[in-house]
């Protein structure tokens, strides 16, 4: 049994394309923050990389002057998918909700979403690309699942309209 979990680690690894893997060398400089202060919010996020070599997204969440949300997101050259792949994600949260965006098209206004939860301990959430639903600004679009052939941007997003802290580590992002 030992053999055999070890064998279907050995074979996701092999099939999947890292998309970031968090390590003490790592650059960071390309995750940015997006807050609800683009339209006048006051939630605050950040993100940097711990001395342990993870990404760490914490802040605040406000309320206030109908804000509500923060995000980190992350452009990268075009990976091409299929409708069978999965976002593998490797991290350790606060216990609360976040939501996974992904966009084929960084010029495209909206994204395709799918919401996680979070345990408090180290977990792997695995999100099928054909489960991610379009969205803007909070609204489900008439429009079909993801079925693009490329992604270009991740975003995490917290925004569960009640004010709060939060904290998410990240280890790795992979597709699969």
């Amino acid at each position: 049994m030992k053999y055999l979990l070890a064998s279907l680690l050995i074979t996701a690894t092999i099939n999947s394309t890292v998309i970031f893997d968090f390590n003490k060398q790592a650059d960071v400089k390309g995750w940015q923050i997006v807050d609800d202060i683009v339209m006048g919010g006051r939630s605050s996020g950040s993100f940097s990389l711990t001395p342990e070599g993870y990404g760490h997204f914490k802040g605040q969440i406000s309320l206030d002057n109908n804000g509500g949300f923060s995000s980190v997101q992350y452009q990268f050259e075009k990976i091409k998918v299929n409708k069978d792949n999965k976002i593998i994600i490797k991290l350790k949260g606060d216990g609360k909700t976040y939501q996974l965006r992904v966009k084929d098209n960084t010029r495209e206004y909206y994204s395709y979403i799918s919401s996680f939860e979070t345990t408090g301990e180290w977990q792997q959430i695995e999100i099928p690309l054909s489960n991610m639903y379009p969205s803007f600004r909070g609204r489900k679009l008439n429009l079909p699942n993801f079925s693009k052939d490329y992604i270009e941007e991740v975003v995490f997003l917290i925004g569960n309209k009640t004010p709060e802290t939060f904290e998410l580590l990240i280890d790795k992002i992979a597709l699969n």
